[in-house]
């Protein structure tokens, strides 16, 4: 992992009381983490640092888009995303890290890293399945959607046919099921 000086946040000499914090997030925060899924993004980061006298609670926001392409056409479109975190720093012996929403943190420790924290907090709230949203509302005119249209419209077709198809035998069980 590369270096990420610019999300560490000093803490050790702040007042007690709120902080806040933004970053703006583009691709080239994502290639910190080796991380390649997005063809572009841009994404307005909000931490709020709240110190008090043991601990310290970290209030995350983000909004923006990422550019990634469509489950089903293979375009490429903005997709708006959105999310929220928290996070609870505590001070003990050793580090650790085990709590997605707890942070210990060793007694002399005087900055926190939350590049982590941001990555991840944008990655989850990406959905698993990409639909641009010209397919939703019928606007998207692609060769792929063209095709994938075609291709329905067959198999409805196919289905009529197999109906009409039917042996007459079968009609005149349907009879006696008519004639009570």
């Amino acid at each position: 992992m590369k270096n990420t000086k610019e999300y560490l946040i000093p803490f050790i000499g702040l007042k007690l009381g709120k902080h806040h914090f933004e970053y703006q997030i583009s691709n080239a925060f994502f290639e910190i983490f080796d991380y390649n899924e997005y063809q572009d993004s841009n994404i307005k980061v909000n931490v709020v640092l709240e110190k008090k006298s043991t601990l310290l609670e970290l209030s995350f926001k983000h909004k923006g888009f990422v550019n990634v392409p469509c489950d089903l056409t293979s375009e490429d479109f903005d997709l708006p995303i959105k999310g929220k975190m928290k996070l609870i720093v505590r001070f003990d012996e050793e580090y650790n890290n085990d709590n997605e929403e707890l942070l210990i943190l060793p007694h002399g420790e005087f900055e926190i890293d939350i590049a982590q924290y941001i990555y991840e907090m944008i990655v989850l709230s990406v959905p698993l399945r990409r639909v641009h949203p010209g397919i939703k509302d019928g606007s998207l005119k692609t060769e792929a959607l063209t095709k994938l249209n075609e291709l329905t419209v067959k198999e409805e077709k196919v289905e009529n046919k197999e109906e009409e198809n039917i042996d007459p035998r079968w009609d005149k069980l349907k009879q006696l099921l008519t004639d009570k």
